[in-house]
């Protein structure tokens, strides 16, 4: 799988955005790392020396030219491909504008708007994990649907970040799923799902880890596989729920799927 390294002197939420964006164009798998804060010479020394020996495209936003200059003069040292994302725009600024870039990391990330509605969708997704308050779900722009272990949480805090409110939804084997769940518009909700192997080990490991014994349902393929059987059955009384299979897949790759399908039927965050 080919990797895209992201370097950022700020957060570097614009470039993912936009490589992320741009990445949909292509059916290759590509693996992209956002490195934030960069601007010390001995981190990006090590970044590219890491980005040379996995051969990652380096994209760029530094706008501190002094930076720029270090980047460009280590590029040629490693021999790494690099898109600068905003040196040419600051620079065609700068001459129509008459005047100098103030060169300070951050500014495109000021409070705003934005920013707290970010914000208010962690708050959101923090109160309304795992079928907490159900009651809130009609407020969500999106709700997760699946047995346990399928990824829902970190999805649900992935999603957050990116300032939809994200709310999950457990299902439990022969418990009917929360009332206020056919209140939320179908377009909104979608389906996890998981393969039964990658489960057990998944949950086989989760009860390691609490210190509960291995033998227990929660644990068994057969158990596992009638949650499994549960939840399909749930999926198909519900047809316009997009029904997405997590297993061996990043959050950032199932959170991509369901951002652009979130986006082709015309939704956005409230």
């Amino acid at each position: 799988m080919k990797t895209v390294f992201i370097i950022s002197d700020a957060t570097g939420e614009t470039a993912e955005r936009m490589v992320r964006a741009a990445t949909m164009q292509f059916s290759e798998p590509v693996q992209i790392k956002l490195f934030s804060r960069v601007r010390l010479e001995s981190e990006l020394e090590a970044l590219l020396e890491k980005a040379a020996e996995q051969r990652a495209l380096v994209v760029f936003t530094v706008v501190n030219a002094e930076e720029r200059e270090l980047i460009g003069k280590l590029v040629e040292r490693h021999n790494v491909e690099t898109v600068d994302l905003i040196g040419a725009l600051i620079s065609k600024l700068a001459l129509y504008l008459g005047s100098a870039p103030a060169g300070v990391p951050g500014l495109l990330h000021t409070i705003n708007e934005d920013y707290f509605r970010r914000i208010e969708a962690v708050e959101y997704a923090v109160k309304n994990d795992d079928g907490a308050e159900p009651r809130n779900l009609p407020k969500a722009d999106i709700v997760l649907v699946g047995i346990s272990r399928t990824s829902k949480t970190p999805l649900s805090t992935y999603l957050a970040q990116r300032g939809l409110k994200c709310a999950n939804v457990p299902l439990v084997l022969g418990v009917d799923p929360p009332e206020e769940l056919s209140q939320v518009d179908d377009r909104k909700v979608f389906g996890l799902i998981v393969q039964p192997d990658m489960l057990m080990r998944i949950r086989q490991a989760r009860l390691s880890h609490l210190g509960m014994p291995n033998d227990s349902s929660y644990g068994q393929r057969a158990h596992i596989e009638n949650e499994i059987a549960y939840s399909r059955e749930i999926f198909r009384k519900h047809a316009n729920w997009p029904v997405i299979d997590v297993t061996n897949r990043a959050i950032e790759e199932t959170a991509a799927d369901i951002l652009r399908i979130y986006q082709e039927r015309g939704l956005s965050p409230t």
